[in-house]
């Protein structure tokens, strides 16, 4: 049975949406305002009452769409409209009513004639029910069009990186996989550790994407795919780890660390006859947690291998969809170095 989509509607407990909603109260006040008088000397007291009512329904409305959060959420598209439109017209229908008796007791005490004399109560209730209708299908049209815009610019990002994820380089496979035969018959033991971080970090690429891990098993899942690569390159490969001041219970994003090292290792120790020594630091800057891996690469005078862009694509696009913009990665390219700076909340938690 297919899962049924959350409601579009979101939550209304927060400023952001809050705002919109005066947003568009407002903007059908101008709208209506014009229409009545145009441009004329009455033009400026009208739009303040009509402002001043709309703004009452809007925020009563954003109150109730708030408590109401939970029920709404469990219904479809159609459903949580018709509450959620029902709710509106409630909260307009008890604004309009107020403002019918308060302006008719404001009018008694200064013994004015009431500016609603001769006006048919129930047609000012109708008329105001009108707008209360026409003011909440832009609003439920907005959110609708936003949640879709959201939803779509998501599952294209998630495609992006299933893609991305499903990607293992055959030439890490293949030499892996001849590294272990070789070992079977000289070292069998290692070979046993070889297959068995081999199998850790294959685990760890079919996980689901967005899944979170403790900063401490993805620094693990690094450490497996540098014992798997020192075995083929020896003392060529050198990885200096210094991440004694990173919080290991952060949460991350599966393989955020791998891809890079891997990067390193294939751009920038291959390609050197002697090697050379990575750098994995990390520190706590504020609420931040900062982790950088820089590595050697080649002179310009030797050939050097191109192609970061997948790994550094692959981080980037699970930072951003963990954390929603509170995260980045920088690189720096250096004649002889490369650098790439990972920064995201310490606490692991999206933004």
């Amino acid at each position: 049975m297919a899962e049924r989509p959350a409601f579009y509607l979101p939550d209304f407990c927060r400023a952001q949406s809050v705002l919109a909603v005066i947003l568009i109260a407002a903007l059908v006040a101008l709208l209506l305002t014009l229409a009545r008088q145009g441009i004329s000397a009455g033009f400026w007291p009208d739009l303040a009452q009509i402002s001043l009512f709309l703004l009452w329904a809007a925020l009563g409305t954003a109150a109730v769409w708030c408590a109401a959060r939970g029920p709404l959420s469990r219904l479809d598209a159609p459903a949580g409209s018709a509450v959620a439109l029902t709710l509106m017209l409630g909260v307009t229908a008890a604004v309009t009513e107020g403002a019918w008796w308060l302006s008719a007791y404001s009018n008694r005490l200064l013994g004015l004639e009431s500016a609603l004399d001769g006006t048919d109560h129930l047609q000012f209730l109708l008329s105001n029910l009108a707008v209360g209708v026409i003011a909440g299908g832009l609003a439920l049209r907005y959110f609708y069009v936003a949640h879709q815009w959201r939803s779509n610019v998501e599952a294209e990002a998630q495609s992006r990186v299933r893609a991305l994820q499903a990607r293992i380089r055959p030439h890490f496979l293949f030499n892996s996989m001849n590294t272990i035969a070789s070992l079977t018959r000289t070292n069998p033991r290692a070979a046993e550790q070889a297959i068995a971080d081999l199998s850790d970090l294959f685990r760890a690429s079919l996980r689901e994407h967005r899944e979170r891990i403790p900063l401490a098993n993805e620094i693990e899942i690094a450490r497996a795919y540098e014992r798997v690569e020192r075995l083929r390159l020896g003392e060529r490969l050198q990885v200096d780890w210094q991440l004694d001041g990173l919080p290991m219970d952060a949460s991350v994003p599966a393989l955020i660390l791998q891809p890079l090292l891997e990067n390193a290792v294939y751009h920038g120790i291959e390609p050197l006859d002697k090697g050379g020594t990575i750098r994995v630091t990390g520190k706590l800057d504020g609420s931040k947690a900062v982790l950088t891996i820089d590595n050697p690469v080649a002179p310009k005078l030797v050939a050097r291998r191109t192609g970061h862009q997948i790994g550094l694509d692959n981080v980037r696009q699970r930072l951003e969809l963990m954390f929603h913009g509170d995260a980045k990665v920088e690189v720096f390219e250096a004649p002889e170095r490369f650098v790439v700076t990972l920064s995201f909340p310490a606490g692991g938690k999206s933004a």
